[in-house]
């Protein structure tokens, strides 16, 4: 099953302020929605009150909440839980939609990230991790003004 990591990440890896959204790129939304539609996606609890209910999505909502519940989603208590819902349906791609702590609860068993990479430095508590080139190499770029998308697979092993 591929596992990939969608986010729009800011030059200084920020991803949210936990309140808002801190960009509204029509064009990285209407990409979203076309490679996602279709497909499972992961999200913690805030990032999925925060966006709501995407349709034509397998949604799972990681929470620590035992009691949390919302119509329309699946619930995990942890990222391996959410991992293991999404292999029942392993002919769809696994996307991991945020916020930090998912992300970086994932960050072992991920096998492609999918980044919008936005050209601003804005103020937020929720950070990317840092995309290394000892981990990940870039194999794809799409330049728009402000902002790119770019594909990253597991870099070759050293030596």
């Amino acid at each position: 099953m591929r596992i990939v990591a969608i986010a729009a990440v800011a030059d200084n890896w920020v991803i949210g302020s936990g309140e808002d959204m801190l960009w509204h790129i029509p064009e990285d939304f209407r990409r979203f929605q076309k490679v996602t539609t279709g497909n499972t996606v992961i999200f913690g609890r805030r990032t999925h009150e925060q966006i709501g209910l995407l349709p034509d999505r397998r949604i799972i909502v990681v929470t620590r909440d035992p009691d949390w519940s919302d119509d329309g989603v699946e619930v995990a208590h942890s990222i391996t839980e959410a991992l293991d819902l999404a292999a029942e349906t392993p002919d769809r791609i696994c996307f991991v939609g945020g916020g930090s702590q998912i992300y970086e609860a994932a960050w072992p068993y991920l096998t492609e990230l999918d980044i919008t990479h936005v050209h601003q430095q804005p103020e937020g508590a929720a950070r990317f991790p840092v995309i290394s080139p000892r981990e990940w190499t870039e194999v794809s770029r799409e330049i728009r003004e402000g902002f790119h998308f770019a594909r990253y697979l597991p870099a070759p092993p050293a030596g």
